[in-house]
């Protein structure tokens, strides 16, 4: 407190310095396990197969040049499987939404169309709209042919602009590899 001019008293705040610069709060929540996804993207399914699909160099090139950007060659998947016969891949991937990673999983049907993609872990504090079910039905029937950008055949989410559109490009990114994959006889 000190005092001011003409007898009023002038109260000045003083707060510690990281109390002005506090950093956001970090949020990860958990919607569904590996497990979890598969079982409700593939319920038909009675056996998964654990394997990694692996893109050979010049499948990786192709892929990075086609989608602008770096394609990982190692991919964990999950073969789902009724009585012997494929059903679809399972890939569980990650991109950034706006500052955080988001896990998510896309389930590719036999026939290589996009049959559901469910968000696994949401980090951010914003854009956790993409978990919205009616947001995910867009994906569903898409290939590798499909264009899946933001504005185009995807749906933006007013406030998680960049949660969209990041989601829509790893799904296409799982769609090329899975597509590439099938086309080099590396999936049933």
């Amino acid at each position: 407190m000190r005092f001011g001019g003409r007898g009023r008293v002038v109260y000045t705040l003083l707060a510690p310095a990281s109390a002005l610069v506090a950093p956001a709060p970090a949020l990860a929540v958990e919607y569904l396990t590996v497990g979890q996804a598969q079982a409700a993207i593939f319920p038909d399914a009675d056996a998964f197969e654990a394997r990694e699909l692996s893109l050979d160099s010049a499948q990786q090139r192709a892929l990075e040049a086609k989608l602008g950007g770096a394609v990982r060659a190692r991919w964990p998947a999950r073969l789902a499987r009724r009585g012997g016969r494929l059903l679809g891949v399972l890939l569980v991937d990650e991109v950034i939404g706006k500052f955080e990673r988001i896990t998510f999983a896309t389930g590719v049907d036999a026939a290589g169309a996009v049959r559901q993609v469910e968000i696994l872990v949401y980090r951010e504090s914003h854009g956790h709209e993409v978990r919205l079910p009616a947001w995910r039905k867009q994906f569903v029937g898409k290939t590798a042919a499909s264009p899946l950008q933001v504005g185009e055949d995807i749906a933006n989410i007013s406030g998680a602009t960049l949660s969209c559109r990041h989601v829509a490009q790893g799904v296409r990114r799982d769609l090329a590899v899975v597509e590439a994959l099938r086309r080099a006889g590396a999936l049933p």
